[in-house]
């Protein structure tokens, strides 16, 4: 009974052992496995982290990239936009033929009536002689310049930045036109024409006509300093880089032009 008791008191002690092992196993695995849980879930949140940063500083590239392009557009656009209007580059335009009786013809186009001419020319015609054509009927000037060899080609030069041109009238040739800028003498003219939107007319001497502008616009007393004047608006017609066409609209004519200036390049 001895034997007995001590045996199952050691069976017993044995098993307890055995119990308390497998519950702290137990709890050993339990605790473990969360850790290693934890583990395996923190590997993914961080490589998912890394991967949204990566992505968000791609992301924040692009756009940079692509708010520096939108700025450097509309920086080129803006830029054309004031080349255009310092050229007076529109569909509609403000077309000044004038000039003293004995003189030579001065022509003149404006964006607007109180903007500086976007292209002055002097014809060596007489101003007379062209009154006495558009006496007769329908006028055609046509203004001819060489294009450059390509050696000495300008970049970026204009069909109306050209400065010598070949001048036929109704196809007659009538000498050379030569590109001018507008001084004091001819903006004071196009000043005095300025409120007449359509019409012609003459110009006494005391409207500040007289005396020798830059342009060559010719003043002496008496009727000779007089300057004679036409003013219409005009169509232009783009047709390409090398040839440009402005139409003189005139309403009493039922929209026919009397007066064509084309300006090629060839």
């Amino acid at each position: 009974m001895a034997l007995e008791s001590s045996s199952r008191r050691h069976f017993h002690w044995t098993r307890k052992v055995s119990n308390e092992d497998e519950d702290d196993s137990t709890f050993k695995s339990s605790e473990s496995a969360p850790e290693e849980k934890e583990e395996e879930n923190a590997k993914p949140i961080s490589q998912d982290s890394q991967h949204q940063q990566q992505v968000g500083a791609q992301l924040s590239r692009r756009k940079l990239q692509q708010l520096a392009v939108s700025r450097f557009r509309s920086v080129l656009t803006a830029l054309g936009r004031s080349r255009n209007q310092q050229l007076g580059l529109r569909s509609r335009v403000v077309g000044t033929l004038f000039g003293s009786r004995r003189g030579h013809v001065h022509f003149a186009f404006q964006r607007d009536p109180n903007s500086h001419p976007a292209f002055l020319i002097e014809l060596a015609t007489p101003i007379s002689g062209l009154v006495k054509e558009m006496a007769s009927g329908l006028v055609r000037i046509a203004l001819e310049c060489d294009k450059e060899k390509e050696e000495n080609k300008k970049p970026g030069r204009r069909l109306l930045e050209e400065p010598i041109w070949k001048t036929f009238c109704n196809g007659k040739k009538c000498g050379f036109a030569s590109r001018r800028e507008c001084g004091p003498k001819e903006w004071k003219i196009l000043k005095a024409v300025e409120p007449i939107s359509m019409g012609a007319g003459v110009l006494p001497v005391n409207e500040g006509t007289e005396g020798g502008g830059s342009g060559g616009v010719e003043g002496k007393e008496g009727s000779d300093g007089e300057i004679m004047y036409m003013r219409a608006k005009f169509e232009r017609i783009v047709g390409s880089r090398d040839s440009e066409a402005f139409y003189m609209m005139n309403p009493d004519s039922n929209g026919a032009p009397e007066l064509s200036v084309y300006l090629l390049r060839v």
